[in-house]
């Protein structure tokens, strides 16, 4: 079972919201999610990203594999230098 670190798409017409999730890469976009580890909402000012560094970590060390938005995320928050370290296991 791969499985990636994605976006699930939220909110109303015009108004996105996003959660950032743990999935099964063969479920669809908005589907079945295994854990929710943040949200991102790019309509405030300035954007609000928000993710738990611990779930992340530890899911990023059972072999979960990023998205290119979530990495871009991940680099914007800063939270891949931390994450990194403890993926050389």
């Amino acid at each position: 079972m791969a499985v990636k670190i994605r976006l699930k798409r939220m909110g109303a017409k015009k108004k996105p919201f996003y959660r950032i999730v743990v999935a099964d890469s063969r479920s669809p976009r908005d589907g079945r999610f295994i854990e929710e580890i943040g949200y991102y909402d790019p309509l405030k000012t300035p954007a609000v990203i928000n993710i738990n560094e611990a779930k992340a970590a530890e899911w990023l060390r059972k072999g979960a594999q990023l998205t290119d938005t979530t990495k871009a995320l991940f680099n914007k928050v800063g939270i891949n230098k931390n994450v990194a370290g403890g993926e050389g296991q």
